[in-house]
């Protein structure tokens, strides 16, 4: 059913009973007010025949009949229209209009009464007569005062007839005009198919509030659509590099191991310093293989963040903890922290570990100086607008032709035994947290100086996020800087 005739039924369902329900309110106060006209009609005639009836009473009680039928002829003339009834302790004079004389009268009434006469009614009026012991009583028909109720009555069931379908109609005819920009909305939208087509309805206002809103919520929600197909567009992306990339980087460490394990295999008499090489190379390359696949697993993890998780965090804690995991996994360095407190930035705080620990495990497998000693240095402080994390080591530093490349995947150097993930990781935590990270020489300049600038305030995730998906050195398309600003 639709929504106008949804609206003129109920507006012609409701309206007729408004109509009634005035009218039963209407039908009270008009009589009512009947009542009250006819009550002090009937005060101003008692007021009236007061003086007369009390006269009667008093030739009555005095034995003069003559004098009696006097004052009762000029009593019942003075009533008009009204009946008159004067009752004593030996006399009872009536005439005019009233009840039978069969009808009980109230004892003692305080004011006017309804007295019935079978199905007749009577407004009637009691009045004590100073000076005797009599009661004066006058009657008035009800029969007006019914007409007119009857009347009023028939012209409210006639009006609640009448709106019934008028009502209907004009409401239906005024929704009907109300929805129109509700069904051309229909129209536009009824044909979008978002998987097939990425039309979305136009932002055209109609004037009408609720359709307005509608439309609104609607392009909110096909953008949700569109952006949640976007992100499984990307997370397939992701696996389908995850594996790519994988196969690529695990084939020539998997081969190595697999001629290791066919020398073991071909020569079990093989010398035992040259068993305990092939062993260790092994080892080199199990080692290899587990940490390229974490450090995969890292960056698609960072791929994939959402914004949900970001939230504001003391970097001085993060900071103090990825130093002592470094303490406890390299005893012979010297690693030294020198963080302010009370430094918050609003980021991930799985990501900002992660940049940590892959800066601290670069600068104790690359920073150590000619003596093999590793001795490295972190330091967090803020600025106007920045949060800025330093790494400096005593190692031989990067040359400058270099500093552009170490950032992308699976850069490493000559003689490097990790994954060449590890400032890829760096680089992309600082870009989801729309910061940069760039490297220069370390103070004084010996070794190298890691330098990860973020925002204070924080911001919203970048718009590509395709570490994992692009193909080595295509991080140059991400849209935020690995070079110095």
């Amino acid at each position: 059913m639709r929504l106008s005739t949804r609206i003129g039924l109920a507006v012609g369902c409701t309206v007729p009973l408004l109509v009634l329900a005035s009218g039963w309110l209407l039908l009270h106060l008009v009589a009512r007010d009947l009542h009250r006209t006819e009550d002090q009609h009937l005060r101003e005639r008692a007021a009236a025949v007061a003086p007369d009836a009390r006269s009667l009473l008093r030739a009555s009680q005095s034995g003069r009949p003559k004098a009696a039928d006097t004052r009762e002829r000029k009593l019942f003339s003075a009533a008009l229209d009204v009946g008159v009834r004067v009752v004593g302790p030996d006399a009872d004079f009536r005439g005019g209009p009233q009840p039978g004389p069969s009808v009980a009268l109230p004892p003692r009434p305080v004011g006017p009464v309804t007295v019935r006469d079978g199905a007749r009614g009577w407004r009637a009026l009691a009045r004590p007569l100073r000076g005797t012991t009599g009661t004066l009583w006058v009657f008035s028909t009800d029969t007006a005062d019914r007409t007119q109720l009857r009347l009023v009555r028939r012209r409210v069931v006639l009006a609640a007839l009448l709106a019934a379908p008028l009502s209907g109609l004009l409401a239906w005819g005024l929704a009907t005009g109300a929805s129109a920009p509700l069904r051309r909305l229909t129209r536009r939208t009824a044909g979008l198919d978002p998987r097939a087509s990425s039309a979305r309805p136009a932002d055209r206002r109609t004037g009408v509030t609720e359709v307005d809103e509608l439309a609104a919520t609607l392009r909110t929600v096909l953008a949700r659509y569109d952006e949640q197909a976007a992100r499984t567009a990307e997370a397939l992306d992701t696996a389908r590099s995850f594996s790519a990339a994988a196969a690529h980087e695990l084939r020539t460490p998997l081969m190595s191991m697999g001629t290791n394990l066919d020398i073991l295999a071909d020569h079990p008499g093989l010398p035992a310093a040259d068993r305990a090489e092939v062993l260790a190379d092994l080892r080199r390359e199990h080692a290899r293989l587990l940490g390229l696949l974490v450090m995969l697993r890292e960056l698609g993890r960072g791929d994939l963040v959402e914004a949900e998780a970001f939230r504001p965090v003391d970097l001085a804690d993060v900071a103090d903890a990825a130093v002592a995991e470094a303490r406890r996994r390299a005893p012979d360095a010297e690693i030294a922290l020198d963080a302010a407190p009370g430094l918050t930035v609003h980021g991930w705080v799985p990501g900002l570990r992660l940049l940590l620990d892959n800066l601290l495990g670069n600068a104790l497998a690359h920073g150590r100086d000619a003596r093999g000693r590793a001795r490295v240095r972190v330091g967090a402080s803020a600025t106007a607008d920045q949060v800025v994390i330093t790494v400096d080591d005593r190692g031989p530093g990067v040359p400058p032709a270099a500093r552009g490349r170490i950032f992308e995947r699976f850069q490493r150097g000559r003689d490097s035994a990790g994954s060449g993930l590890g400032l890829t990781l760096v680089a992309q935590q600082a870009a989801l947290h729309r910061g940069s990270v760039t490297v220069t020489d370390g103070p004084g300049g010996a070794g190298a100086r890691f330098a990860v600038r973020l925002p204070s305030g924080g911001g919203g995730l970048p718009d590509r996020r395709d570490w994992l998906i692009g193909t080595a050195g295509a991080n140059r398309s991400q849209s935020f800087p690995k070079d110095a600003p």
